[in-house]
């Protein structure tokens, strides 16, 4: 590694807050009916609202370090349960998944999810609160924007007066037409791999079939498929060789930035735009500039995974943050898990240092499996390395899905969601970890098992970090791999150090992925003290942020500095420079 590819010195720092998003599942969150019960309905399993997000709630999860919370799966969507007391049309069930359904299978744009509501026919206004009290405790809002597809039976009940609804003024005869939402097959039924009547009397119906929503572009899905979705239509013409017609403004651009503008009216500071890529970046310009000239300080989350789109859909698109996890979460994770040496984390700053500060990490969502499932690093303790590189790694955001600090195991055969590690999205179902730590609304800890307990004061701890620290919110980065190849006292198949610095402030980040302690000596090279004009001291009392402990090492220019750092865990050292 040359020094040009050790030091990322971002040519104009400036002062600015690290985005600290903590995502949580609406619905799952306040649940504590406990039941349980494999594909059980919500009359059995129950269901968490928006209720559940109480100021003291609110205020426990500011004080775990969050900027953002991410209420994903407040937009109404297809489910099973029958909400049609409430004049809500049910959804047929052979194009729902699971009993609870997918909250990215959205049926009104313009709704709140039934199911979060204390009282239904109140439900926006619960939302409207809910925001309120997110911004009293401190905390900005961010909900799922989903562009690319909808729920198969998309009809809004909701949108307002004179809102023109999604296909409603479609031309069914033509597979493609610029001024057409959705993609036709003429003369064709839908059909898919499976019964279409579910445990219904009659099969579900759709004639002529759309495309479906994971580009389909033809009259049948398989199970695999996002069968329960619809392709919307951006002016791309995919069976022409995709030709374009985006002048003049093609008809969804224009119904999908209202919808943008009609939740930002609602207080909503960020939208976390699902599966962004599917969707034009040209779309992306149009929308994001034309919800900014009325709020300028949104905020727009692309779900992207293409490296090769990431500079068009920030530079064209107006995204401020990108998913890293084709890069820093693959790296992390394999590097957890022993499939890769850690000083591949290297690649992963060197492949984006452009754009470093757009790139969001994390090593949970509610794609992914969790940390401590059997499919990861079987508990939440052995994520702490990973963590620790996540979280100072950049200037650029970073998040936490909930019960993550809680080393929730997510070991659980919910329904639809089988037995994958991963928190179910489709079921109605009580969360372990945040059952026990919620207690009824009390958030005492007393049901928390002391392994729990110390995981969430890391989390803690290292994510207020990241607001506190000025070298971890707007410092420079300097990788130290290059200067401290294998060795007996440094192992670059477990062992990661780097440093942050802002001004004389200067922070040794040591993250040790191995199983057993480790006494390193980490060389400290020449190039460090000349671009930040440092000078080296053969003693300096380095204060380790996550623990309070201190160690006094040496800080000289191409010596060894002698550190001490604990198994699947790290040490953040603040040094105290003269």
């Amino acid at each position: 590694m040359s020094l040009t590819q050790a030091c990322s010195t971002y040519t104009q720092p400036q002062a600015m807050q690290k985005p600290v998003i903590y995502q949580v599942f609406t619905r799952l969150f306040g649940n504590d009916t406990n039941i349980n019960q494999k594909d059980g309905s919500r009359a059995v399993n129950g269901c968490g609202n928006m209720a559940a997000f109480s100021p003291r709630a609110l205020q426990e999860i500011k004080a775990l370090g969050a900027t953002h919370i991410w209420y994903t799966g407040v937009i109404r969507h297809a489910t099973q349960s029958d909400h049609s007391a409430y004049g809500i049309p049910r959804d047929h069930h052979a194009i729902v998944k699971g009993k609870a359904g997918s909250a990215y299978a959205i049926t009104d744009y313009y709704d709140i999810d039934p199911d979060i509501a204390t009282s239904v026919p109140a439900r926006m206004l619960e939302f409207e609160k809910l925001v309120a009290r997110t911004h009293e405790a401190g905390l900005k809002v961010v909900i799922d924007f989903v562009p690319n597809h909808v729920a198969r039976q998309y009809h809004s009940l909701q949108c307002p007066k004179g809102v023109e609804d999604l296909g409603a003024a479609d031309d069914t005869t033509l597979h493609f037409s610029a001024d057409n939402n959705f993609y036709y097959f003429p003369g064709e039924a839908f059909r898919t791999d499976f019964d279409l009547r579910g445990d219904e009397s009659e099969a579900y119906s759709e004639q002529p079939a759309r495309a479906t929503g994971n580009d389909v572009f033809g009259p049948f899905a398989n199970h695999n498929d996002w069968y329960e979705t619809v392709k919307l239509n951006y002016g791309v013409d995919y069976l022409n060789d995709r030709a374009t017609h985006f002048d003049p403004i093609p008809s969804t651009w224009q119904k999908m930035t209202d919808i943008l503008l009609f939740w930002a009216s609602k207080g909503v500071d960020a939208f976390r735009c699902d599966m962004a890529e599917m969707v034009p970046a040209e779309f992306w310009q149009y929308a994001t500039t034309t919800v900014r000239e009325q709020y300028p300080n949104i905020q727009f989350i692309a779900e992207i995974y293409g490296p090769d789109s990431y500079r068009r859909y920030i530079d064209e698109g107006g995204f401020d943050y990108l998913y890293d996890k084709v890069g820093l979460y693959d790296t992390l994770r394999a590097v957890t898990c022993g499939y890769a040496n850690a000083d591949a984390i290297s690649s992963c700053w060197q492949s984006v240092q452009d754009i470093r500060d757009h790139m969001l990490s994390f090593l949970e969502n509610h794609d992914e499996q969790r940390i401590a499932s059997d499919f990861f690093a079987g508990s939440g303790e052995r994520g702490r390395a990973a963590m620790l590189v996540a979280a100072t790694f950049s200037r650029g955001p970073v998040m936490i899905y909930f019960g993550q600090e809680l080393g929730e195991r997510a070991m659980d055969e919910e329904g639809f969601s089988g037995l994958d590690g991963r928190t179910t999205i489709f079921d109605y179902w009580t969360v372990s970890s945040i059952y026990r730590w919620r207690n009824e609304g009390s958030f005492d800890g007393r049901k928390l098992t002391p392994q729990e307990v110390d995981l969430q004061q890391f989390y803690s701890t290292l994510l207020n970090l990241c607001s506190k620290e000025r070298a971890i919110y707007e410092g420079d980065f300097y990788d130290l791999m290059y200067a401290n190849p294998k060795s007996e006292h440094f192992n670059t198949h477990c062992h990661y150090a780097f440093l942050r610095r802002a001004d004389k402030e200067v922070l040794l980040s040591v993250a040790n992925f191995d199983k057993q302690d480790a006494s390193l000596d980490i060389i400290i090279p020449a190039h460090v003290f000349e671009l930040y004009s440092l000078k080296g001291q053969k003693q300096v009392v380095a204060k380790d942020l996550l623990t309070g402990n201190e160690q006094t090492i040496r800080f000289e220019a191409d010596q060894p500095a002698h550190v001490e750092v604990p198994a699947n865990n790290g040490v953040l050292l603040k040094l105290e420079l003269k």
